[in-house]
């Protein structure tokens, strides 16, 4: 038995302003205020900080050094043990549109792998079923149109992890894939040059989600309201949104937040290797990134991935939308395990879950992550 003391609890219908939690192996056992004054003799006192279930990111590529795509146990290890230090506890390896063959290298070796840090929970497949005319920081050279066989091949190399596929619905085959397959995968709509009509006839056909909002797709006109105005007003589609300040403008984040709602928005970081390293040359998909500045680009300029942590995109979300941590902590734990259906392991302090849990001081920085009961301090 573990126990965090003398902490500030945020739960699904509550905040427990003084409390603390008891940790049986995995799992948690109770979660009660006041101060403990059992008999376990592993207590750790939380100094009175502010304890947070366990980041989820559902969009991300890699950092500190190592991708995805590099298909490497000790690349991921590095990638899962990196993840911790900013309070993610499960994230969804991300792919790249790649030639296929390393495509499935990657969803080989994402799904395989079973080592420390962060718990990689699925997979999702960004690509190569998107439009050439939005690739944004993706290779058009691999673009290729969706099938049923195609995806079904996909998720064999997968070991049936892919939770989430992005795809622009307009595409050859994308519409009659995206009715065949889905309830095995969630489609999120991106990387498009839809209307406002084929979106929300996508969203009726089966699909779920928006890939980062506001990014490599069709923006809002009073006209035509584009991919935008389908992601602000379709009630079937949740919405995953870059909140660092370079992808979208704080003000952005904050209409689609009022728009979308606290349970159908989430925080992703969709964040490339050069997270948590030096400014410099690094690589996305193949291609040349430059890190500078707090932000990544290709040569030519175009934004590749992010280099956010999520500790510093909840105090970004917190600051852009003037929501508190009541309701934001949901926006990236609660809401990504939900949309994944995994909401009765992970996604909330609650008893019976698995305790990842993330300690955090009043400006959200990480002191210590909790990993299925494993403990590991942080320093900042």
């Amino acid at each position: 038995m573990q126990v965090i003391n003398n902490v500030k609890i945020y739960t699904e219908h509550a905040v427990i302003e003084r409390g603390y939690v008891l940790i049986d192996g995995e799992r948690i056992a109770a979660v009660e205020p006041g101060d403990y004054a059992g008999d376990c003799t592993d207590v750790m006192d939380g100094g009175g900080h502010i304890l947070l279930p366990g980041f989820i990111d559902i969009h991300i590529h890699g950092g500190y050094g190592v991708d995805t795509m590099d298909a490497d146990k000790d690349a991921l290890t590095t990638l899962t043990e990196g993840l911790l230090s900013e309070g993610t506890t499960s994230f969804l390896a991300t792919t790249m549109t790649e030639d296929l063959s390393r495509v499935k290298r990657a969803l080989d070796a994402a799904s395989a792998y079973d080592g420390p840090g962060a718990e990689i929970i699925g997979i999702h497949v960004e690509g190569p079923f998107i439009s050439e005319h939005k690739v944004g920081a993706q290779n058009p050279d691999y673009v290729r149109r969706p099938t049923v066989e195609l995806i079904e091949e996909l998720q064999r190399s997968a070991r049936g992890k892919i939770k989430i596929m992005t795809i622009a619905p307009e595409v050859e085959g994308a519409m009659d894939v995206i009715r065949e397959k889905h309830e095995d995968i969630i489609f999120s709509l991106g990387h498009t040059v839809a209307t406002f009509d084929e979106l929300n006839e996508a969203a009726a056909a089966g699909a779920a989600h928006i890939t980062h909002l506001y990014n490599a797709a069709t923006p809002f006109e009073h006209r035509e309201p584009g991919a935008f105005g389908a992601a602000w007003l379709n009630d079937g589609l949740k919405t995953e949104c870059i909140v660092d300040g370079v992808h979208s403008h704080p003000a952005a984040v904050k209409i689609a937040y009022r728009l979308k709602g606290r349970d159908r928005f989430m925080v992703i970081t969709d964040a490339m290797r050069a997270k948590g390293m030096p400014d410099g040359d690094y690589e996305l998909g193949g291609q040349r990134v430059i890190k500078k500045g707090g932000k990544a680009v290709l040569a030519s300029g175009t934004l590749a991935g992010s280099i956010l942590k999520m500790n510093d995109a909840l105090r970004n979300f917190m600051a852009y939308t003037g929501e508190t941590l009541d309701n934001a902590w949901r926006v990236v734990s609660y809401n990504q395990a939900v949309a994944l259906g995994m909401q009765q392991d992970i996604g909330s302090i609650k008893a019976g879950k698995y305790a990842d849990l993330v300690l955090v001081d009043h400006e959200l920085n990480v002191l210590t992550a909790v990993k299925k009961g494993y403990m590991k301090f942080i320093k900042n």
